[in-house]
């Protein structure tokens, strides 16, 4: 039971850094001259070969993109606030318990990270050919996969030792 316990904590900090690095890092979208990620984009100008930060274009409709960062943001503090209710769970839940609180809120964490991956995917760079999505994007997708089953095998797993 300890190495199931080993490994799901160890699936739960990986979706929680690799979450981290898909939110924070910029390469979510790309193109020859530019990549951007949910809050920003990085362009080359051509006359000095400097890559320069931009905000995000005003073709982008506002409120998608609020509701892309918004499930992103509540998608990692989901992902947190679970790991520290699994642990707390562990020490207080008694012999052949479920650690249900800790599932529903990873697949709330899963709910909000595809809410947010499926907004972007649907609303941003739909008419653009010459680019393609990042490392980052792809992470999140990921990241959507690990929180699922985590969540899954939290609502099924119960505590078998004191």
């Amino acid at each position: 039971m300890l190495k199931v316990l080993i490994g799901i904590s160890f699936l739960h900090i990986t979706a929680i850094v690799l979450l981290f690095i898909a939110l924070i890092d910029d390469a979510w979208w790309f193109t020859r001259n530019m990549y951007s990620d949910i809050w920003g984009r990085w362009v080359m100008e051509f006359d000095d070969n400097v890559w320069v930060y931009q905000d995000l274009p005003t073709s982008y409709r506002k409120d998608y993109l609020q509701a892309v960062q918004a499930f992103a943001v509540l998608s990692c503090l989901f992902t947190i606030f679970a790991l520290f209710v699994f642990i707390f769970q562990l020490f207080t839940l008694g012999k052949g318990q479920r650690f249900t609180l800790s599932g529903v809120l990873q697949l709330t964490s899963c709910f909000c990270i595809m809410v947010a991956l499926s907004v972007y995917t649907d609303h941003f760079h739909r008419g653009e050919k010459d680019g393609w999505y990042g490392y980052s994007y792809v992470l999140a997708w990921l990241v959507f996969l690990l929180t699922l089953a985590t969540g899954a095998i939290y609502v099924v797993l119960r505590k078998k030792m004191d």
